[in-house]
């Protein structure tokens, strides 16, 4: 199997699909223009069995219905017994094409769907953001001219001055937030002072003896898992897609083991504590 995938910079944002019932869910990962669900994941979706999904994959690639090279990338993820496995995932036209044969009312409910969501994504995510930017160019151009006055008056009367100048400072830190606004609006912002390659790495075990010490004499309900979400929330921030982290840093992990032990609450009591708690350590 061929992986296609790019660097990975988008995937991994997830948004979970619920159909009209409210009994089938998903969660449904966006990148490239597109989105990705596995084959376990498709089969949830439609209501069947994962090998009813591998059967139909095969004849849609057999028939030359779809390339499988141009619908499928592979995920490579670390799961909770440390080791790193490889999942394929098949974008929205895969998915489609298989849900036809398998139940079509549930095919055409997420392909309705899944089309509102990625106009949400491209068009309201990308475009309204360029027009608004646009529109505020000629602003933000006349508050850097006047910044550049300033700083001109500051300088040849830089004793006289003293609260132009506080005044100043503080115009220019506003100016760099407008710029960092600006940089973001363009797509140019990037991860900086952040610690890459800290050589720590936390396990599921050392989590959970963590959590221990922070139960005391508390409730007998604190630090209890509900399920096996916080060693699955554990083995993802250390996912890689195409040989590279999709969290590479270590306040990236961080921030997203805080995320996902919250959104999932992975214990019966004491989440937002020990998310905390994780998100300090690392």
């Amino acid at each position: 199997m061929k992986n296609t995938a790019n660097s990975g910079e988008n995937f991994g944002k997830v948004i979970f699909y619920t159909d009209k019932g409210g009994k089938t869910g998903v969660e449904v990962q966006i990148d490239r223009e597109t989105l990705w669900l596995s084959q376990k994941q498709i089969a949830v979706l439609f209501g069947t069995k994962r090998p009813a999904i591998t059967k139909h994959l095969a004849n849609i690639f057999k028939s030359g219905e779809l390339r499988e090279d141009s619908v499928c990338s592979i995920l490579e993820h670390t799961a909770a017994d440390s080791k790193t496995y490889k999942t394929a995932f098949y974008n929205l036209d895969a998915v489609i094409s298989v849900g036809y044969r398998v139940n079509s009312n549930r095919a055409t409910q997420f392909r309705i769907w899944a089309t509102n969501i990625l106009r949400r994504h491209l068009v309201d995510g990308y475009t309204i953001n360029q027009k608004l930017l646009k529109a505020k160019e000629e602003k933000f151009l006349a508050f850097q001219r006047a910044i550049k006055l300033i700083e001109t008056v500051r300088a040849s009367k830089p004793l006289e001055y003293q609260e132009a100048m506080g005044l100043l400072d503080v115009i220019r830190d506003y100016s760099r937030a407008l710029g960092l606004l600006d940089d973001y609006d363009h797509n140019r912002v990037s991860v900086k002072g952040v610690s890459r390659g800290s050589g720590f790495r936390l396990t599921y075990e050392l989590a959970l003896k963590a959590v221990a010490q922070l139960q005391g004499g508390g409730s007998t309900l604190f630090g209890r898992e509900k399920d096996k979400s916080f060693a699955s929330s554990v083995a993802t921030i250390y996912q890689t897609f195409s040989g590279k982290e999709l969290y590479p840093s270590a306040e990236e992990k961080a921030a997203h083991l805080l995320y996902f032990v919250v959104k999932n609450h992975s214990f019966v009591d004491g989440n937002k504590r020990i998310a905390a708690a994780l998100f300090l350590w690392f």
